[in-house]
């Protein structure tokens, strides 16, 4: 009954938007002074870069309208398909100058989450570009089994530099949207979107702040003696790999390498104190690691943070728009700070 209800008042506030043409456009992206604290595997010089943005919805009760906009990927990795970035930009109807937020998605990738959290930004005054990342939906191979995160480290490295750059080119397509302040921009990820949220925010001097959902640092620390990692690490240490050996490799892509230029921007880091898939030893390290700015926690598991969206929301909201981190008592609906 309630899903038949919310489909219906959806399709009945909704306009497709299909008869509007696609409009194709340049974007310039350009480099500051600060392209020198870039880590150097993320660094790209100035150019420009071809945009096509269509029209898709307009969500008349909601006052959003959502495009969905495309452009290339400026690496080029084996499969084509993949070498296109898609996007879906969730904006406020009404006139004004927003802040403008990249969002990246779980690993589930059916971009569930991230659209519903770009809906809610875009329904509070905040620009919001879904950016879908390397290997999933339509960049994913129709042959073969082709992921982002796999068992293969060096290709997931090269992967992840993939997507850290897409969202480099994707915040120039924001910084260039007319209602978006050039000068408010940020990230929010969440579980897998998280890591790589925080090294897109590392690696990007444009944004200033990121919201960091469920993730954390320090990742071979965390999960070493994790009771999900029991059944690989004596493995590990049969063949030689070394838990010193897998940091090496692994810390490219994990966010606390990259400490320092995180220091620098606005944090707020929201943990659940009984993660079951991302411990939460690795929030607290980085945390610790970026100056110790904004850490909340959630009574739940990883999963059962889903309860709490609302409040971490409300957060999330109040964070990008400079207003400080909650409304209201900071141990209201389950969030606590961090003492």
């Amino acid at each position: 009954m309630i899903p038949t209800v919310v489909a219906s008042l959806f399709l009945t506030s909704t306009v497709w938007l299909h008869a509007e043409p696609a409009a194709t456009r340049s974007v310039a992206f350009t480099t500051t002074a600060a392209e020198k604290d870039v880590p150097e595997s993320f660094h790209l010089t100035p150019h420009t870069f071809s945009v096509e943005q269509t029209p898709l919805y307009d969500l008349t009760r909601s006052g959003v309208r959502i495009d969905t906009i495309r452009f290339p990927s400026p690496v080029q990795s084996a499969d084509a398909v993949n070498n296109t970035v898609y996007c879906e930009l969730f904006q406020p109807k009404k006139p004004g100058r927003y802040p403008g937020v990249i969002v990246l998605d779980i690993m589930d990738g059916r971009q569930v989450v991230s659209r519903g959290e770009a809906l809610w930004l875009a329904q509070h005054d905040i620009a919001a570009l879904v950016v879908i990342m390397p290997y999933y939906g339509p960049r994913r191979p129709t042959e073969g089994r082709h992921r982002m995160v796999t068992p293969d480290i060096p290709r997931t490295v090269e992967n992840v530099r993939q997507a850290v750059l897409d969202c480099r080119r994707a915040t120039a397509v924001l910084a260039n949207l007319p209602n978006v302040d050039p000068e408010r921009l940020g990230v929010l990820g969440t579980s897998l979107g998280s890591f790589i949220g925080a090294v897109v925010a590392a690696a990007e001097p444009r944004l200033q702040s990121a919201c960091l959902l469920l993730g954390g640092g320090g990742l071979v620390d965390a999960y070493w003696n994790h009771p999900k990692a029991a059944s690989i690490t004596p493995f590990l240490a049969l063949v030689g790999v070394t838990r010193a050996t897998v940091a090496r490799q692994i810390a490219p892509i994990d966010p606390i390498t990259y400490a320092p230029q995180l220091k620098t921007k606005r944090l707020l880091l929201i943990a659940a104190r009984q993660d079951d898939v991302v411990p939460p030893q690795a929030m607290q390290q980085l945390w610790e690691a970026t100056g110790k700015q904004k850490l909340l926690w959630l009574d739940a598991t990883h999963v059962g943070a889903a309860a709490y969206a609302f409040p971490a929301m409300q957060a999330v909201i109040a964070h990008i728009q400079g207003r400080g981190t909650v409304e209201g008592q900071p141990g209201k609906f389950g969030l606590h700070k961090n003492r």
